[in-house]
């Protein structure tokens, strides 16, 4: 068998970033300790407040979230994801929202800024605009070979409703798709699952989806429910709406009969579209 465990872990990320790693680090220990290989940090892990504090801050905690998940990987011996944090861009009003890889050896194995920007206006009356203080990533997100793991597609968030976003990582090689999010309550209990769900059936793939969850800013709420999901759109593990984390065990025997029973990625058009 060729199978390892992987853990999406959830979080209620906070302004205080030290809270924040404290938080995380608590969780990245539980899940090594339940034997996973491969860790997810959802997005915002680092922060998760007012804008203006997070453009203060950007500059000190990108070095900071970087450092950590270095740290973390080497301590823990694990290959973990950053699912976001914010890198400044140079003017001063805007970052990047920023997922990072790392190896067991502390070795950043591959980056990611985030490409789709969250602006919506949603029927609970909230709105969000993330495009005025964040900034598109201008590269496809890259696909990785793990050694003794997989190959690993990243992406962030509001990445999940555009699905030639993950074409694309597939068609690169990708047999497991990381998906870290804060992903709104309003929008999260009628779509969050549903989603992924599609992801993971239509690229026969795995998914992997940690998330935020709880209250922040003293008024947002995430929607929790960080998944594991297996390529035939199995959920695997399903973390509630608690911190915690949600870990199963990612086969890829499993994967490659299930690409064969249901072929559909050798049955594409390509030549039409």
């Amino acid at each position: 068998m060729r199978d390892f465990l992987a853990a999406a872990v959830q979080l209620t990320s906070s302004s205080d970033p030290q809270s924040n790693f404290t938080a995380a680090e608590e969780q990245i220990d539980l899940a090594a300790r339940r034997g996973a290989e491969l860790i997810g940090l959802p997005e915002n892990f680092a922060f998760l407040g007012e804008d203006s504090r997070r453009l203060e801050l950007a500059s000190s905690l990108a070095e900071q979230a970087s450092n950590f998940l270095v740290t973390m990987a080497r301590r823990y011996q694990v290959v973990i994801l950053g699912g976001g944090f914010p890198v400044p861009v140079g003017d001063g009003d805007h970052t990047y929202q920023r997922a990072q890889l790392v190896g067991r050896d502390g070795q950043i194995l591959a980056s990611y800024d985030k490409l789709h920007l969250f602006d919506v206006d949603l029927a609970d009356g909230s709105s969000y605009r993330e495009s005025a203080s964040f900034s598109p990533g201008s590269t496809t997100p890259p696909v990785v070979d793990v050694p003794g793991l997989c190959r690993v597609g990243l992406s962030i968030c509001y990445d999940v409703r555009f699905p030639e976003l993950y074409r694309d990582l597939i068609g690169a090689g990708a047999e497991l798709l990381m998906i870290p999010a804060a992903f709104t309550a309003f929008t999260g209990k009628d779509h969050w699952q549903v989603l992924l769900q599609a992801r993971a059936i239509e690229n026969t793939s795995y998914v992997l989806a940690p998330a935020q969850t709880g209250v922040y800013a003293g008024r947002r709420q995430n929607h929790g429910h960080s998944l594991v999901i297996d390529p035939w759109g199995t959920v695997l593990a399903d973390a509630g709406v608690s911190t915690g984390a949600a870990v199963a065990p990612v086969d890829l025997d499993h994967l490659e009969r299930i690409r064969t029973q249901m072929p559909c990625l050798k049955h594409r058009r390509t030549a039409l579209f």
